[in-house]
């Protein structure tokens, strides 16, 4: 599991001796941004989403600048380490469509998400996969 910063900016090391990645996006995400799913849940979290510093829950979609930086790098690393490396994530990441989509132009291979959000997840992994053909084959 990549699931800490650091594992994430040392992955061509991990996947030396690995033989694919999850990343667990949750943790990775409180790590990264310093608080914790309960702290999004929490009054204080609501006047940032008031005031604009946040769109959204970083919890709900995920945070590409900070982040997505860290799982691009990751699959970046891993893959020059490793080509052929097998590359997911686990958590509610993968049943939301727009962090689909981002994993998909990330270069992930699989999303795994709570039951309830599989329907979504395999629409929107669909969708990501035909808008990729698209792009492919306008150029």
């Amino acid at each position: 599991m990549i699931e800490l910063p650091r594992a994430a900016l040392t992955a061509g090391r991990i996947a030396e001796d690995a033989e694919f990645f999850s990343f667990g996006t949750n943790d990775l995400t409180q790590t990264t941004r310093g608080f914790s799913r309960d702290d999004v849940e929490a009054a204080f979290f609501s006047a940032y989403l008031d005031k604009g510093i946040f769109q959204t829950s970083p919890f709900e979609t995920i945070d590409r600048e900070g982040v997505g930086r860290l799982v691009e790098i990751a699959v970046a690393e891993g893959r020059a380490a490793r080509p052929g490396l097998k590359i997911g994530v686990c958590g509610e990441h993968g049943g939301d469509p727009a962090s689909v989509h981002f994993f998909h132009r990330a270069g992930l291979d699989y999303v795994s998400c709570s039951p309830f959000r599989v329907p979504v997840a395999r629409l929107e992994a669909g969708r990501a996969a035909l808008d990729a053909t698209e792009a492919q084959a306008s150029r």
